[in-house]
């Protein structure tokens, strides 16, 4: 094996030998350098740029059979699970247009490892905290943005040519998949990339062994090498940041400043006056998150219910009107065992996410939520222009 390999990248800390080989996530040159490299050096430790959860959707094939999705709703995280579905079917299509499985060289990196008696070391950052740290770095405008970036992505993969392909063959795949929106917003491309190669570099570095071979993107090679001399402390890293203290002010603020406003039609307005107000409340906060359900091809029972909810849970810090028309999806429309094992097929085409009841449900949570959220901004102006009327 000829060590000029563009691919291949030796480094050492310390007493170890790293031996780090920089792989395109589709591309079966790449597995097989993969299981070369590994049989060759014969490791004490190979180091896989996955996380846990990561881990076990590509050696446990059946992981989504377990997911609650009544808990995932109830716990705020139908976004991340829905963002997390929409990045691997992103994946497994330009996988399929080059007739390789998704995750295929980090499956032969393990099974090499097996094979020369190493010991296998995930490297990556869990892959939830990822996204909920770059969720939580963004503005209400930016999430639209970014959701927006994701259905997208669902229709364009067919699309995609074959230059295109090979582009990204060099490049991580949630960096092709935002990069467009990481040009404009920064702390996406930070937060997804940059924070990444400052984990990985720690992480090759502190894993056990004399000798190691780490398999990651060779997007991520050049910033690992550049942060390889550093020595950082990652702990901060594996931290969800506090919610702004602008968010908290907007999460309770909004509702004090409604209530205000309702009270001040009825005082100085009279009752027709604050009972207008709460006509142009109710109305644009249940329109927009019925239409938000709707775009969901929810259930009726669930559009009625987020009709209902969202002039409510609006003015409740602590409900979100997604999570209620969620919930409602999810009792009126159960899924069923069948549902999680389609998901990995259903998950491949915008017409299955709208299909598969699991992720349907999330789309409904999501849809609601921002149908919801905009109805609250839109609610205002014509509120304060009834009190303005009097």
């Amino acid at each position: 094996m000829n060590d000029d390999n563009a691919m291949l990248h030796r480094l050492s800390k310390g007493d170890k030998e790293i031996i780090i080989v920089g792989t395109a996530h589709v591309s079966e040159e790449s597995a097989r350098l993969v299981s070369e490299v590994i049989q060759t050096e014969t490791p004490d430790t190979v180091c896989v740029e996955l996380c846990q959860s990561r881990y076990q959707s590509i050696r446990q094939q059946k992981s989504w059979q377990e997911t609650d999705i009544v808990k995932v709703i109830k716990e705020g995280k139908a976004f991340l699970l829905l963002a997390n579905l929409m990045l691997a079917s992103f994946q497994k299509r330009i996988a399929a247009k080059l007739d390789i499985k998704p995750g295929e060289e980090m499956l032969r990196a393990m099974q090499a490892a097996e094979d020369v008696g190493a010991q296998v070391h995930l490297a990556d950052r869990d892959i939830r905290v990822t996204l909920s740290r770059t969720w939580r770095s963004l503005r209400l405008r930016d999430k639209l943005k970014l959701l927006v970036q994701l259905v997208m992505s669902l229709g364009e993969v067919d699309e995609i040519s074959a230059e295109d392909v090979e582009k990204m063959k060099e490049r991580d795949v949630l960096e092709s998949l935002l990069d467009e929106v990481g040009q404009a917003l920064p702390d996406v491309k930070r937060i997804i990339i940059d924070e990444r190669d400052i984990y990985l570099a720690e992480k090759i570095k502190s894993a056990p062994g004399e000798k190691i071979v780490a398999v990651v993107g060779a997007g991520h090679v050049p910033g690992i090498k550049a942060h390889w001399e550093n020595t950082v402390d990652i702990k901060p890293l594996e931290m969800l940041p506090p919610k702004g203290r602008g968010l908290g002010l907007l999460k309770w603020g909004l509702p004090l400043l409604m209530v205000a406003l309702v009270a001040g039609g009825f005082i100085y307005g009279g009752t027709k006056a604050g009972t207008d107000m709460l006509k142009w409340w109710i109305l644009a906060n249940g329109t927009l998150a019925g239409i938000g359900a709707l775009l969901a091809l929810a259930h009726p029972f669930t559009i009625i219910s987020s009709i209902l909810a969202a002039p409510l849970t609006s003015i409740n810090p602590m409900i979100a009107a997604g999570w209620v028309s969620g919930l409602v999806e999810a009792v009126t429309r159960k899924p069923k065992v069948l549902d999680f094992e389609n998901l990995a097929e259903d998950i491949l085409s915008m017409k299955g996410f709208w299909h598969n009841k699991v992720t349907r449900i999330l789309l409904v949570v999501v849809f609601t939520n921002l149908g919801s959220a905009v109805g609250t901004f839109v609610a205002f102006p014509l509120m304060a222009r009834a009190l303005a009327a009097v």
